[in-house]
């Protein structure tokens, strides 16, 4: 199995130090519904857990929750609530729409303001070690400390400064310096420290919850694009300088950002789609499929006509899962190597979208050999599980199937005795009513059978 590695810049042999598998994925700063920019995210780095556990790895999987941020605490102030129970409120939300959206539950979702015992113990690690100063009642980091500072996002220093826009700050050494503690504001949420009341800084507290956690180095450490730099560029600065552990990650992976229509999707913008806004129109397997269907580094265009495609292509094998009934004495089908060529694509770099191009050769393998009244059976269970692996239910409304069933059973008998007795226009109304009711009939040399629209 080979990776791409965003320190190394390069795909590696994926070759994991601990048994479990560590995995520490950043999660998000819960204060408003989560989008379907965290479902990416999310949906990625939850099929890379489970292909590894596929392949025979044990895996460890922890996410955290930023519950106290200056988002949360503008909002919470605008409402007049408390900005911790209002960042619970929205975690819960989150959990939700990843229970419909089939994410396996981590293993540990570590909430800032749970660690901050954690949090002032590395921190003070930082300053024994002359990597951190207090001053005026916050703590800064010393990047010129960190001699390798900017290797995983690829930078310099020099670089970082030129052109970029940096407010003059008395406070910091050098300009590029990062907050590690906030000294405590009127409004604010505040906890005790030695350097005075306050709360933690963004990128501390993924390192000392990491550690807490998953010891201190991980294997995996994954998140969206958008985090290479500055955040997680800063916990390598941290982790690296308080535990003297190198390396911090073994492997660093980033999904690539999601863009609606042309634009980069962000709060800013006001052009966010909601998770459940998404699931209000598209099964949680459509959701997937879209962001399965291409690479997982490279960006994804979200747009209605995308996701109903997605939602067809869901529905394609869903449809080759159908119950059969086979000949009698009818020859079993075999998966044709189907699990090999799935671990092949997958093997390189996750390569989900040839690994789903594999399963729709194997629907088409599952409808021929039913048209020829096969045995289909042994090659459905197989499709049935490489979907598993990739988090696809491919299940059918229960509702529907199990309530209207059995009626929509009589209606198809129905309709088979009106052409038999050549009333092909009341047969042609039964069929025409059940399409307006979302129910969709296929006829074949095997008889007739129904699907439901979502």
């Amino acid at each position: 199995m080979k990776v791409w590695n965003t320190l190394t810049g390069q795909k590696a042999e994926f070759v994991p130090e601990h048994d479990p598998v560590r995995m520490y994925v950043c999660g998000v700063t819960p204060y408003s519904e989560s989008h379907i920019g965290h479902a990416m995210s999310s949906i990625v780095f939850d099929m890379i857990r489970r292909y590894l556990e596929f392949s025979g790895y044990r895996v460890k999987y922890v996410q955290n929750f930023t519950d106290v941020d200056d988002k949360i605490i503008n909002r919470a102030n605008q409402q007049k609530v408390d900005p911790v129970a209002l960042a619970e409120s929205y975690v819960q939300q989150y959990l939700s729409d990843m229970d419909a959206l089939n994410v396996k539950r981590a293993d540990a979702y570590p909430r800032v303001t749970t660690e901050i015992p954690q949090i002032v113990a590395m921190i003070q690690t930082l300053i024994d070690k002359g990597y951190a100063y207090p001053s005026g009642g916050d703590v800064y980091y010393r990047v010129e400390r960190f001699a390798e500072y900017g290797k995983l996002s690829h930078r310099t220093l020099d670089g970082m400064m030129a052109g970029a826009r940096i407010e003059v700050d008395e406070q910091k050494e050098h300009p590029m310096d990062f907050a590690l503690w906030k000294g405590a504001k009127p409004g604010e949420p505040a906890w005790p420290s030695p350097w005075g009341p306050g709360r933690p800084g963004w990128h501390i507290e993924c390192s000392a919850m990491s550690v807490e956690h998953l010891g201190e180095q991980v294997d995996i450490h994954g998140g969206g694009q958008d985090l290479e730099f500055p955040h997680h560029e800063n916990e390598v600065a941290q982790s690296e300088a308080a535990t003297g552990k190198v390396p911090f990650a073994k492997y660093w992976m980033h999904n690539g950002l999601l863009r609606l229509g042309e634009e980069k999707m962000s709060k800013s913008l006001g052009n966010l789609v909601t998770i459940g806004d998404a699931l209000s129109r598209h099964t949680g397997d459509a959701l997937r499929m879209l962001v399965l269907a291409s690479n997982y580094r490279s960006p994804l265009t979200y747009t209605e006509e995308a996701l109903e495609g997605a939602e067809r292509g869901a529905e394609r094998l869903m449809e080759a899962l159908r119950p059969s009934e086979p000949k009698p004495g009818a020859v079993k089908i075999d998966d044709s190597g189907a699990r090999a060529k799935f671990s092949e694509a997958m093997d390189d770099d996750f390569n989900t979208a040839q690994a789903i191009a594999g399963m729709f050769d194997l629907a088409r393998e599952i409808n021929r050999g039913r048209e020829a009244g096969a045995d289909v059976s042994g090659v459905q269970a197989t499709l049935q599980e490489l979907a598993g692996v990739l988090g696809l239910k491919l299940q059918a409304a229960e509702s529907v199937a199990i309530a209207a069933a059995p009626f929509i059973a009589l209606l198809i008998e129905l309709r088979a005795d009106l052409r038999v007795a050549k009333n092909f226009a009341g047969a042609d109304k039964v069929r025409n009513r059940l399409t307006e009711l979302g129910i969709t009939l296929e006829d074949s040399a095997q008889g007739t059978t129904w699907k439901a629209a979502r």
